[in-house]
């Protein structure tokens, strides 16, 4: 397995980045730029999304040399300008936070899409309605967030809820953000398929995988892969119905399996299982360099007691509380409906902190 190393993405030297703009508009100008058309969008993407950065950071200094006027004006007895001052200081200092916090997303594909999978633990009906439960809330937490989310591959449970569900989302800094929710997360309600109304516990994974570019390469050998293809199980549609477009590849050498439904070909809905195919491997790679392999598996594994990384619970109270951070929501509903940016954003400031204690561990060290 190669790769082709690319600028991380990270904001955190706002120098750099302008550098960076530049370069890759002198790349742009140059007469056979349009030669390769893949390598070129990737080109324009990525000048966009850094330009756009730049220009946000402007913006916020603009922003607060105003309210620094205005504080000045209010010191002399502006009315006005004292009104402003308190208007526009709670507007800046949230756009503060949200830049901030895109400092934390400096990870080598933390700025591009993400490819999510959910899969429900052991409990029949009530773990596979809690998988469900989970798509719906990440599709929600899409919209919030202005990502766009597409539903690749769905499989129905039997009676209720989900098997497995695989999720793209599109949006600057997607899998930067959504790679907080990868592992166990835990459910306790009273269930609505037990006829006496008992309380129950459920759990379901949450894999979350970078969708890679195609400058990354990831060997996979024909003669490793396994193809099946079988009729989509999406409701309605005469051609879902009537053609075997949906493809499922097995990658022998791992047991990983990848399926796809979402395209009405199954050629194109093949090219869409190696791409997440390949992000899965690419994954499994990364973790193993860093001696890191059973955090990736775990989700699949141990879908249980002990292995949770947050749980929602809406008996006999009502509260959602993450364990990595001791975040806690009183408001369930909310964070059902895709309000997870608190969590998040505790866990991205999370890892901040830890990696800034590690560096300090390895500089004493030495």
């Amino acid at each position: 397995m190669t790769t082709v190393s690319r600028p991380s993405g990270g904001i955190f030297d706002l120098p750099g980045l302008v550098r960076r703009v530049e370069e890759l508009g002198a790349v742009a100008a140059a007469p056979d730029f349009w030669a390769d058309a893949s390598r070129a969008q990737q080109v324009n993407r990525e000048q966009a999304r850094l330009q756009a950065t730049v220009n946000a950071w402007k913006r916020q200094r603009e922003a607060v040399d105003e309210l620094k006027l205005f504080l000045e004006l209010a010191e002399e007895g502006d009315a006005e300008a004292l009104h402003e001052l308190a208007a526009q200081t709670p507007v800046v200092s949230k756009s503060v936070d949200a830049l901030e916090l895109q400092q934390l997303l400096g990870g080598e594909h933390d700025a591009g899409n993400a490819i999510i999978e959910i899969h429900p633990g052991a409990g029949g009906l009530e773990a596979q309605d809690w998988a469900e439960m989970l798509l719906r809330m990440y599709l929600r937490w899409c919209e919030r967030r202005g990502f766009k989310a597409e539903l690749l591959e769905v499989q129905p449970g039997e009676g209720a809820g989900i098997k497995s569900a695989t999720l793209a989302i599109s949006g600057d800094y997607a899998y930067g953000y959504a790679k907080a929710e990868s592992g166990v997360h835990r459910l306790v309600r009273i269930s609505p398929f037990d006829a006496n109304a008992r309380r129950q516990t459920s759990f379901a994974s949450v894999l979350v995988l970078p969708d890679l570019d195609d400058d990354i390469e990831v060997e996979i050998r024909p003669e490793d892969l396994r193809v099946d293809t079988y009729r989509s199980s999406g409701a309605g549609g005469q051609h879902v119905n009537k053609t075997d477009s949906a493809v499922r590849l097995t990658h022998l050498p791992t047991g990983i399996v990848v399926a796809c439904q979402n395209e009405r070909s199954q050629h194109k809905n093949k090219a869409m299982a190696m791409k997440i195919l390949r992000a899965r491997l690419y994954e499994l790679e990364h973790r193993k360099q860093e001696e890191r392999l059973a955090a990736l598996t775990k989700g699949k594994t141990d879908i249980g007691f002990g292995h949770q990384i947050r749980s929602y619970v809406l008996h006999p109270y009502r509260m959602v509380k993450d364990h990595r951070t001791n975040t806690e929501v009183g408001n369930a509903d909310a964070v059902l409906d895709g309000a997870l940016d608190e969590f998040i954003d505790a866990w991205l400031r999370a890892q901040l902190s830890a990696s800034g204690k590690e560096r300090a561990a390895a500089s004493a060290g030495r």
